[in-house]
Formats: C-alpha cells, structure tokens, sequence
C-alpha cells in the first residue's frame, strides 16, 4: 500500500507598503482596498460561514508586517470605507443604465449587494479591524497563521550584512506578538528565498518550521529521499516545507 500524505493549504497576505496622506486619490492605495474587497473580507466571511455550518477545516496563512501595519491605519481605513461608499453609488448607477440589459444589470446588481455587505461587515461587524478578526479564527483553533520578515525583504542578499538580516526575522517576530499575543511558530520567508546561514536566526526567535521554493529543498544536502513531495528537517532542527 502506498504511504499517503497530506495537502496544507498555506495562505501568503502580503502587500508593500502605501500610504499616501497628501492625496486622496492614489493609485497604490487602491492596490490594498482591492485586496480587501476581493481577498481578505471574503476569507473572513467565508471562515465565519465554515464555522457556522461545523466544518472541520484548518488553513494556514502569513499576514506580513507591511500589511498588518496598513490594515491597522485609521487613515487607510477611513479611506477605505470611502472607498466602498463610492462603488456603491457607483454601482447603483450602473444599475439604472443597465435597466434594458438583464445580463450587465444583474452583474451590477451584484456588485452593488457585495460592496454594501463589505461595508456593513468591515465597518459593522469587524469595526475596520480585520487583523483581530483573523486573530479570532486563531484564537478559535480552525486558523494559523505565520509571520514574515519585517519588509518582506530578499534575505540571501540582505545577509551580506548579517545584522540586517537577523533584523528582519527580529522584527517580523515583534510585530507577530504585538498583534496576535503570543509567539509565531513558522514563518513565510520572503520570496521563499533560503541561505544556510539563516537557520542561526530562525531557532535564536524560535521559528519552528519555513516556507521554501523548490530549490531550497531540492539542492539540500543530503538530496532528499522524497523530493519537493515530503518537508525536510534542517540541521537546528526547523521543518521546511515547500510552498
């Protein structure tokens, strides 16, 4: 009989960082209340609805420092709730022009429904913060999520300076604690991007396991009996996985 695995599904939230207090119209701003609207508020309702229904489900997900920082800003969530207010009325236009168009009315009338629930649930519900809101489903047991270097920087090439390397590990563990109240247990390196000599600062912050590309599992030493199919253990003992 052959040896049976498992599937994990593992969840990258990361965004760079925007922030533009001197316009109210920036292009790179939208880049985030996109990705709330079309990712993480339907994660969310999508984890309430699971919950609800008794689903015994389990998922892993990174939420990086540059986005926690940005879902946490008072100035991009008031924008953002602006923001949806606009494509409500927006769509409530396109719903009058559609009228003689069953096919395009009934798209926007959908998305007139989706964004008035956005704002109902974001405001409402989560009120603008949806960093405890992800901790909720931690705190409940059907969520992990895992930390990230604290610019979700290059780490092989900013170990040409050790100090900031570590530095970013340090600081991704900070922010971790800060906002979900205890330590993380894995963390997804930026780029998925491995050197050796990072294992020094993953056990000194007590990372227990990493998300690697290909090559770091398939160009270890020993070659790996199961390939990119099966995690890999490290010298100090951190499980790597292949993401």
């Amino acid at each position: 009989m052959k040896e049976k695995g498992y599937l994990s599904l593992v969840l990258h939230a990361h965004l760079p960082y925007v922030r533009h207090p001197e316009s109210e119209l920036y292009m790179e701003e939208r880049w985030l209340f996109e990705a709330i609207s079309e990712t993480y508020l339907p994660l969310l309702m999508n984890f309430e609805k699971l919950v609800n229904e008794k689903v015994d489900f389990r998922i892993t997900m990174n939420i990086t420092p540059p986005l926690i920082t940005m879902l946490m800003d008072e100035l991009l969530q008031e924008r953002y709730l602006k923001y949806l207010l606009e494509r409500v009325r927006l769509a409530g236009k396109e719903i009058r022009r559609t009228k003689n168009d069953k096919q395009v009315n009934d798209l926007a009338k959908m998305y007139h429904y989706n964004f008035c629930e956005f704002y109902k649930v974001y405001k409402r519900k989560y009120n603008c913060n949806l960093v405890e809101a992800f901790k909720h489903f931690q705190d409940i047991g059907v969520l992990e999520i895992i930390s990230c270097p604290a610019t979700h920087g290059f780490l092989p090439l900013l170990n040409v300076v050790p100090s900031a390397a570590r530095a970013q590990i340090a600081i991704g563990v900070q922010m971790y604690k800060k906002y979900f109240g205890k330590a993380p247990r894995g963390m997804w390196l930026s780029e998925c991007a491995y050197v050796p000599e990072l294992e020094t600062y993953l056990k000194e912050f007590g990372i227990q396991y990493v998300l690697l590309e290909t090559h770091g599992i398939t160009y270890a030493k020993p070659k790996p009996l199961y390939g990119t199919l099966s995690p890999i253990i490290s010298p100090n003992r951190s499980c790597c996985f292949r993401a």
